[in-house]
């Protein structure tokens, strides 16, 4: 049996004042500010739209957070919440309406430092920022809002919000932190961009197939976010008609965007060809190439680059490492070593040799807690070595290596009993000098299931019914 917590003193007086909308509505003037953001939420609930109104043209703070109530099922209330703001505005303080996406419980964890900002890095900015009402009505009011564009029609949210948007554009901001973009952009994607004050806009995700061409038409778009701070683009294909000319013209166009994006830290790319040879035309910070082939300029480069000094992510998952010398990443990694927190190296082809040739540079990676080192080739003796270089890494927390190529018979068939016992033995070096936290072995996948053998420091797991 649960126990209900009681109903808090403004909570009853809220639910009093909503008892009688007019006198609500009359109070209003005289309300404690404490008793806001529960009387909001509570004629929120109700339905209680004049109350909503009035609410809004009295809100005592800068920041209004929707995006928490409107995840409630209430799709006449979502259709018409931003009338709410259509009122007269000679004495608001409000200057920013969010529709983001928050936690229910932000409305009842109320305090009046986190109602009076959107966010918690919001907080400084608004205390300092604050403006009384005559000028907050002067100002244009900012909405907040995280879009996901697909080939598929809007909702009707999104098509009232925008419509509501252009017609006041002198008087509304439409903000987003987070844009996503999925599948081929239409005359809407491009409608929604110009739309959007774009100097808001920190993170970018493109998870579509694009050609070129398409992409250097939204490069402008990508450089007027000044402020953006990820950027992730996945599978940008070269149709097999396009010219080397063309091509180098469309590479233009889009990396010519990137150097004014100031703020970037984090840049992700899986499966663009189209960016062989042009890597060093990419400010870096954090870099993530993924599944796509690197010239031997962009993997020289690497070393080179003036901006990888600070690198704290790198992750370079299928891209085949095989025929490239190994030096670039090694004096790479000597250049990062006091701030490297995460390696990602899976699925790269890493030899034997090459390897060991970047163990000394790895092993001075004293920030690192996260190493990938699955789906290479690797013998037990290279391991063994591995691990010694890596055993006084204390801040290691989770640790992916590839079983041992003696896992495997003659034929490349996994051999349970071999692999247990290989593991447990490099699982016992690294416990001589500290204990694991996260200590995975992997070998490919099994030839009966087509899934993975998994080692987890004593443990063998496999989906297989005759590995057992």
């Amino acid at each position: 049996m649960s126990i209900q917590s009681p109903t808090t003193l403004l909570e009853l007086a809220g639910s009093s004042l909503l008892s009688d909308k007019s006198r609500a509505i009359l109070d209003l003037e005289d309300l404690p500010i404490e008793l806001f953001p529960p009387l909001f939420v509570e004629a929120f609930s109700r339905g209680h739209t004049e109350v909503l109104k009035k609410m809004v043209q009295a809100w005592p703070f800068t920041c209004l957070p929707l995006g928490a109530l409107m995840r409630k099922p209430q799709l006449e209330m979502r259709l018409y919440l931003p009338l709410l703001c259509c009122g007269p505005r000679r004495r608001w303080k409000l200057q920013v309406l969010d529709l983001r996406r928050a936690p229910w419980n932000f409305w009842r964890m109320w305090s009046g430092a986190v109602v009076d900002a959107c966010s918690p890095e919001d907080i400084k900015k608004n205390r300092t920022l604050k403006v009384g009402p005559a000028m907050a009505a002067k100002l244009p009011l900012k909405i907040f809002i995280d879009l996901c564009l697909t080939e598929g029609p809007m909702d009707e949210f999104l098509t009232h919000l925008f419509l509501w948007v252009i017609q006041r554009r002198d008087r509304l901001h439409l903000c987003c932190n987070r844009l996503k973009i999925f599948g081929k952009p239409t005359h809407h994607t491009r409608k929604v961009l110009r739309l959007l004050q774009l100097d808001s806009v920190q993170k970018v995700e493109v998870h579509c197939t694009w050609v070129p061409s398409t992409l250097a038409t939204y490069a402008p778009f990508l450089g007027q976010m000044r402020n953006l701070r990820k950027l992730l683009v996945s599978q940008v294909h070269v149709p097999a008609h396009t010219s080397p000319e063309e091509q180098k013209w469309l590479l233009a166009k889009l990396t010519s965007q990137f150097l004014r994006m100031d703020c970037l830290q984090k840049f992700c790319v899986d499966a663009v060809l189209l960016l062989e040879g042009h890597l060093e035309q990419t400010p870096l910070e954090a870099l993530s190439i993924t599944n796509c082939p690197l010239s031997d300029s962009d993997w020289n480069y690497l070393s080179q680059c003036p901006n990888t000094s600070q690198l704290r992510h790198l992750d370079l998952r299928g891209i085949k490492l095989t025929n490239f010398s190994p030096v670039p990443l090694q004096i790479l990694l000597e250049m990062v070593a006091a701030t490297l927190k995460s390696l990602d190296l899976e699925a790269c082809e890493i030899t034997d040799s090459q390897l060991q040739a970047i163990l000394p540079a790895l092993s001075r990676c004293s920030q690192l807690r996260i190493l990938c080192f699955f789906g290479n080739r690797i013998s037990m003796s290279v391991l063994k070595d591995l691990l010694l270089h890596t055993a006084r890494l204390s801040q290691l927390s989770r640790e992916l290596y590839p079983a041992p190529l003696e896992s495997y018979d003659s034929q490349g068939a996994i051999h349970p009993g071999r692999c247990s016992q290989l593991c447990a033995e490099l699982t016992a070096i690294l416990k001589e000098f500290r204990q694991p936290n996260i200590l995975i072995f992997r070998t490919i996948s099994c030839p009966q299931c087509g899934r993975m053998f998994l080692y987890n420091q004593g443990l063998l797991h496999c989906s297989c019914p005759t590995a057992a």
